[in-house]
């Protein structure tokens, strides 16, 4: 039993470091495969990783980066927060009653299907050119997607189950705290991890069009002067960000819900 468990703990101490040594390659072939295109096309339109690092570490150093990272966040996480908070008891509401379910249903499928980026010329026309239009855009964004995952977490539910808590005498709010919700959970993440994604590229498209600060902002104003290294310094960032935040979703769905995570 315990040469079992420690053959265990060594599998898994091998597996960490071919997955540490795989992603170091691959990174390696990246950085060989951008050195080599930099000798093929001109700075002008693909900069070097050494033009890279310096236009990084200045953006760095003149507060500008961190200024624009931190404008992008705050919209992205004022709206997802605004957007989860109607999804949520949405997509429960929905899930548990089948009469509203088929009313709001066609208007809820009918709206998720409209891109959140064609809504921001909407978005400024009726709210402004200030914050409250780009973070009306990522909670429109949020809301349709959650809300459906929601409410198939509900729907996922086995009948028997819910009949089960009714017969022992649970009232229909008890049966949504002790029941419904940890059911949801993983499914409330998944449309999170998703609305997430979406969130990225609404505010992006938006800074572009009307913001003063800004990843988005950033690019736009870099692709005027046609300062590419700072392009990429730019798109980079989101890149990294968001996948810090995918894979902070990852763990939560794998910590709270891992029987659903695939």
């Amino acid at each position: 039993m315990v040469e079992d468990s420690k053959g265990n703990r060594n599998n898994r101490a091998a597996n960490a470091v071919r997955a540490v040594l795989s992603q170091l390659v691959a990174v390696a072939l990246v950085y060989l495969a951008w050195e080599y295109a930099t000798h093929k096309i001109s700075p002008l339109f693909f900069p070097s990783p050494e033009r890279f690092w310096r236009a990084a570490i200045e953006l760095i150093r003149s507060g500008e980066l961190p200024r624009d990272i931190a404008a992008s966040l705050g919209r992205i996480l004022a709206g997802f927060v605004i957007g989860s908070g109607i999804a949520i008891p949405l997509g429960l509401l929905l899930g548990m009653s089948p009469l509203l379910r088929r009313v709001f249903g066609p208007y809820i499928g009918l709206l998720r299907f409209i891109p959140p980026i064609t809504m921001i010329i909407f978005a400024i026309v009726w709210f402004g050119a200030g914050e409250l239009s780009k973070i009306f855009l990522v909670a429109f964004g949020t809301v349709f997607t959650v809300a459906i995952n929601v409410e198939a977490g509900v729907r996922f539910i086995p009948v028997n189950q819910l009949r089960a808590a009714a017969s022992l005498g649970a009232t229909r709010y008890q049966i949504l705290r002790a029941v419904c919700l940890p059911s949801c959970v993983p499914f409330a993440l998944t449309g999170m991890r998703i609305a997430m994604g979406m969130a990225f590229a609404v505010i992006t498209a938006a800074e572009l069009i009307s913001a003063e600060a800004g990843l988005g902002y950033l690019l736009e104003i870099s692709r005027s002067f046609m300062q590419t290294d700072r392009m990429f310094v730019s798109v980079v960032t989101l890149g990294l960000l968001g996948l810090l935040t995918d894979r902070t979703f990852r763990l939560l769905i794998a910590r709270l819900g891992g029987e659903y995570v695939r």
